[in-house]
């Protein structure tokens, strides 16, 4: 017999429903975004409209729709379908959603899918359990996740998945979302709340492709006013703009890589920017200038030696004064260090010489009691 309070209850939980969660979308036409991998003829839209996607990996920064394209293939799909964030399921909640879905299967009830967010967090030994349902079909296994796949999922499960990498979201697609949100009833459509363009644009500008961001700005400003909500409440819903940057993930290293490509290739502006995500992202000042010290030596070297000085001296203030101050010594070296001349003979001249050691037969150093004897190496390693 159902619940008699089974339907209040239902709306008292959709009442505290943010927004972002109240407007995500449920079919194919009212995903935003993401043409390359959703647009016309495209493998993922055929695949859902078919009904036959296989496991599946969406990998992408937050806000980006990948949690959306999971609810929108369970809506779209024929089968069961269970939803888990990775860090609140455990081994024997897995086996047991195996079990069932051969039960379904035996039954003609159709196969199971199991949606996964953030799957990066379940460990390798948790992955491992599923690699035999989804290898003989018996789960379709999807999975969301922020990092990279290649690091953070096994190699094996990679492997019998397909990968869709999302990217952020346009300006023009986040004005599009918050539009629908005034409209739509899920979202404001019966307050007819009124919204300044210029707050608009404001949101979609500093969310930085982050949708969920956008609209819970709307959604502070909407329970904030009473009024029209203006550029100025915008500003204050929304302060700071959202940056894409995970310090312990591929950000740190994709900006890290950036700001070493623009030094070498002499970008002075492109390097400072790069400089200037990684500060304002809360980049470790330390790491930058050990990177830089690198650069010196690797890329410079004997082209300008007042490199490496200047970037032992930089590493040494960082070091003592830290930040906000050490912005100035890290810009300071990477203007000085980008309009160097560059060279890399000092750098091939070690890797060559090192090869020779642990690849050609050993040369004997000679005896300490002789001055003047040399070791007889005909390599020529440096060349001007």
């Amino acid at each position: 017999m159902p619940d008699l309070f089974f339907e209040q209850s239902v709306r008292k939980r959709n009442s505290v429903r943010p927004l972002a969660d109240r407007l995500r979308p449920t079919t194919l036409e009212e995903i935003v975004g993401q043409e390359h991998i959703l647009g016309e003829g495209m493998l993922l839209r055929r695949m859902i409209a078919g009904d036959t996607a296989s496991s599946l990996l969406f990998w992408g920064a937050p806000g980006t729709g990948k949690t959306t394209f999971a609810h929108v293939i369970a809506h779209e799909s024929s089968g069961h379908v269970e939803t888990f964030n990775a860090a609140m399921i455990g081994v024997q909640d897995v086996r047991r959603i195996i079990e069932e879905s051969k039960k379904r299967i035996e039954q003609d009830n159709g196969r199971t899918t199991l949606f996964l967010d953030e799957i990066h967090r379940f460990s390798r030994s948790q992955q491992d359990v599923l690699l035999e349902a989804v290898e003989q079909g018996i789960l379709i296994l999807i999975g969301a996740t922020t990092e990279n796949p290649s690091y953070s999922v096994n190699n094996a499960l990679i492997s019998r998945s397909t990968v869709f990498r999302l990217e952020p979201l346009s300006e023009e697609n986040i004005v599009a979302i918050l539009t629908r949100a005034l409209h739509d009833k899920r979202g404001y459509g019966l307050l007819q709340l009124k919204v300044c363009d210029t707050a608009i644009q404001h949101w979609a500008k500093y969310a930085d492709g982050d949708a969920r961001r956008a609209l819970n700005a709307l959604e502070v400003a909407a329970g904030s006013t009473e009024g029209t909500i203006t550029f100025e409440i915008a500003q204050q819903s929304m302060q700071r703009k959202a940056i894409r940057y995970d310090k312990l993930g591929d950000g740190h290293y994709d900006h890290a890589s950036a700001l070493i490509k623009s030094v070498r290739a002499g970008k002075t502006d492109a390097a400072l920017y790069w400089l200037a995500s990684m500060l304002e992202a809360g980049e470790d000042p330390r790491f930058i200038a050990r990177r830089m010290s690198i650069f010196a030596s690797e890329d410079i070297g004997l082209a300008d030696p007042r490199a490496l000085e200047q970037a032992a001296a930089a590493w040494l203030i960082v070091e003592r004064i830290g930040m906000p101050e050490c912005q100035l010594t890290l810009s300071q070296l990477i203007v000085y260090l980008s309009k160097c001349p560059k060279s890399r003979s000092a750098n091939d001249a070690i890797l060559q010489a090192r090869d020779d050691v642990a690849h050609k037969r050993t040369v004997l150093a000679p005896c300490d009691h002789d001055a003047n004897a040399l070791p007889t190496i005909t390599a020529n390693y440096y060349h001007e």
